[in-house]
């Protein structure tokens, strides 16, 4: 068995569905890290505390959600296809108590992640998923012309855009044929 083989197998084992909540860990990472600013820990603390008891998570057929907060709520949605690439950061004290941070990166123009998924625990095995699902709607878009998965074909039917390209591509070539053949 190769390694993307057994990596393949172990995020088919995770049930993404069951991720709706960061685990409870989060939160006491939450706490510890305020702890730090040592006197505004009641400022830092609680901005946290509010994401963590509001984060939610959904990952499904075709992307993932994440949304948080009360008074300013922020929600994001990430379709498998605009994932560029997926970057696993762990601090110190992240990695003593089995935390990571998954940042998913698309082609927005910066240099930051989209999102942070925060306070999954099966970091390598999400890792994995969004892998193979940022892949499968890839090969989806490299698939051939004619095949009847391929995102352009509805139904059968080619998408017009790429239809009219075609059109345009086979009169240009008939044009540079027309034109060799009188220059002969």
């Amino acid at each position: 068995m190769t390694i993307s083989q057994s990596a393949l197998e172990k995020a088919e084992t995770l049930d993404v569905a069951s991720l709706t909540r960061p685990a409870p860990i989060l939160r006491w990472y939450y706490v510890v890290i305020s702890m730090m600013g040592g006197p505004f820990f009641p400022i830092a603390v609680l901005p946290l505390l509010i994401k963590y008891i509001t984060l939610r998570y959904r990952f499904d057929e075709s992307g993932i959600s994440m949304s948080w907060g009360f008074v300013f709520r922020r929600e994001i949605y990430l379709t498998y296809r605009r994932i560029q690439d997926i970057h696993v950061t762990r601090n110190l004290l992240q990695r003593w108590v089995g935390l990571a941070t998954v940042g998913v990166q698309t082609a927005s123009g910066q240099a930051k992640a989209e999102m942070n998924i925060e306070g999954i625990l099966e970091i390598e095995e999400l890792r994995d998923y969004l892998y193979n699902r940022m892949r499968g709607a890839r090969g989806e878009e490299l698939a051939g012309e004619n095949d009847a998965d391929h995102p352009c074909n509805i139904a059968g039917k080619q998408d017009g855009g790429l239809a009219l390209l075609k059109e345009i591509r086979d009169s240009l070539k008939s044009i540079a044929d027309h034109l060799t053949k009188e220059s002969r």
